[in-house]
C-alpha cells in the first residue's frame, strides 16, 4: 500500500515539474497562446448527492481563481441533458476551458465537437470522457490500484493466503456508464479471482460478471435493493462473510440492507465491507465498527493537478502526465495525471485522514 505522503507527493510533483505531456490533437490550440490567463473556466460536475463532487467543485474553483480566472462552476443532478445543457451554456458564454467531470462518459460526443469548433480544450476530470478525439487531458487517480486495495483488504481480512475459508462473498460494481467502475471492478477481481477459482471464496448469488453488479449511477438506493434480494434468495441458512463495494454511498445502502436482517446485532457480526471516497458519514461507519475499509482520494490534490493542467494548456505550456497508454477513451488514447488512492481503516483513520487535514477530529465524533 503507498502511503498518504506518496499521494500528496505525486499531487505536488504535478505542480512543480516541467511538463512532458503529449500536445492533443490540436483541440486545444486556439486557446493555448498565452492570451487566456484570467478566461472563463467552465467546471461541470456530475451531482450534489455526494459529499465528494461538492468538494471537487469548490476545490476547483478556488484554485482557478487564486490564479485569477473566472469560473463557472455546475452541477448536472446526474441527469445527462442538464450536464449538455450546462456545458453548452459554457461555451456560449466564452469559457476559454472545460473541466468535466461526465455523467455519462459516452453521451457528450455532440457538445464536445462544438468546444472543438470553438477551439476550447477539455480536460477529464477523474471520470473519462469516451469516444471523442475532442479531450485533451485526464485528471484521476489509479483507478485500478483503487479495486486492488479493496480486493487486498477483502483477502488480508480473511486470511486467505493463510488458507483459511471457504467463505461467501458478494460483488458490488459501480455504474456502468463510468468508465472507472470497470477498473475499480477489474482491479479488485485481480485479487480476488484465485480465490473464487479455488472455492476459497463462494459467491452464494452466483453474480459475478460485471453486468450483473454493477450499480447504476452509484446510487445507494438501489445497492439496497440489490443486497435485500441476495439476502432473501440466496442466505437463508448462509452468512456474507464479505462484501465487496466500490463506494461509500453505494457501502451505506448495503450495510442498511444487512442491519435490516440482523447483522451487526448480537452473535451475528457484520461481514467485511469496503468502500471508496472517505466520506464523513463512512469514515464516521469505519470508526463505529460498522464500514470495515474505505479508500482516500485526495481531491485537494486532484484538483491542484487538474488546475495545473489547465493553467498550463492557457498559457501556452504542456500539461504534466504520468501515464501515456493506459486510458483508451476508444478514439485516442488520452495523456493522463495518475494519484495514488490509500486504503483506510480504523487502525489508520487518524494519521491518514485527521493528520492529514482532511478533515478534524471535531468532524469525526
Amino acid at each position: 500500500m503507498r502511503k498518504l505522503s506518496t499521494a500528496l507527493a505525486a499531487g505536488a510533483l504535478a505542480l512543480t515539474l516541467a511538463g512532458c505531456g503529449q500536445s492533443a490533437n490540436g483541440v486545444g490550440d486556439g486557446a493555448a497562446k498565452g492570451d487566456a490567463k484570467g478566461g472563463l473556466v467552465g467546471i461541470a460536475m456530475p451531482t450534489k448527492s455526494s459529499e465528494r463532487w461538492i468538494n471537487d467543485g469548490s476545490n476547483m474553483v478556488k484554485e482557478f481563481q487564486a490564479k485569477g480566472y473566472k469560473t463557472d462552476l455546475q452541477y448536472g443532478d446526474n441527469v445527462v441533458e442538464n450536464q449538455v445543457s450546462q456545458i453548452e451554456n459554457m461555451i456560449t458564454k466564452g469559457a476559454k476551458l472545460l473541466v468535466v467531470a461526465a455523467i455519462d462518459g459516452s453521451s457528450l460526443t455532440d457538445v464536445l465537437q462544438k468546444a472543438a469548433d470553438a477551439h476550447i480544450p477539455v480536460i477529464s476530470y477523474d471520470r473519462l470522457i469516451r469516444g471523442t478525439k475532442n479531450v485533451d487531458y485526464y485528471a484521476t487517480f489509479d483507478n485500478f490500484k483503487v479495486g486492488v486495495l479493496q480486493g487486498t483488504y477483502i483477502a488480508e481480512k480473511l486470511g486467505l493466503k493463510d488458507g483459511k475459508g471457504p467463505f461467501n462473498v458478494e460483488l458490488f460494481a459501480g455504474s456502468p456508464d463510468d468508465n472507472n467502475a470497470n477498473f475499480f471492478f477489474d482491479g479488485a477481481m485481480s485479487v480476488l479471482k484465485p480465490y473464487l477459482d479455488d472455492k476459497k471464496l463462494v459467491v452464494q448469488s452466483g453474480q459475478t460478471a460485471f453486468n450483473q453488479v454493477a450499480t447504476l449511477r452509484w446510487d445507494g438506493g438501489l445497492a439496497q435493493s440489490r443486497m435485500d434480494n441476495l439476502l432473501s434468495k440466496s442466505y437463508t441458512s448462509a452468512r456474507v462473510d464479505a462484501v465487496l463495494s466500490p463506494y461509500d454511498g453505494i457501502s451505506i445502502g448495503i450495510l442498511s440492507s444487512l442491519k435490516g436482517v440482523g447483522y451487526g446485532g448480537a452473535g451475528k457480526p457484520l461481514p467485511i465491507v469496503t468502500g471508496q471516497d472517505a466520506e464523513l458519514a463512512s469514515v464516521k461507519s469505519v470508526i463505529a465498527g460498522e464500514q470495515t475499509q474505505t479508500v482516500y482520494k485526495d481531491t485537494r490534490q486532484l484538483a491542484k493537478v487538474a488546475v495545473q493542467m489547465g493553467d498550463a494548456l492557457l498559457t501556452g505550456g504542456k500539461p504534466e502526465t504520468n501515464d501515456t497508454t493506459q486510458y483508451d477513451n476508444g478514439a485516442k488514447v488520452v495523456p493522463a495525471y495518475l494519484l495514488q488512492p490509500v486504503s483506510v481503516d480504523k487502525d489508520n483513520y487518524q494519521k491518514v485522514l485527521v493528520d492529514g487535514g482532511q478533515y478534524t477530529a471535531d468532524q469525526l465524533k
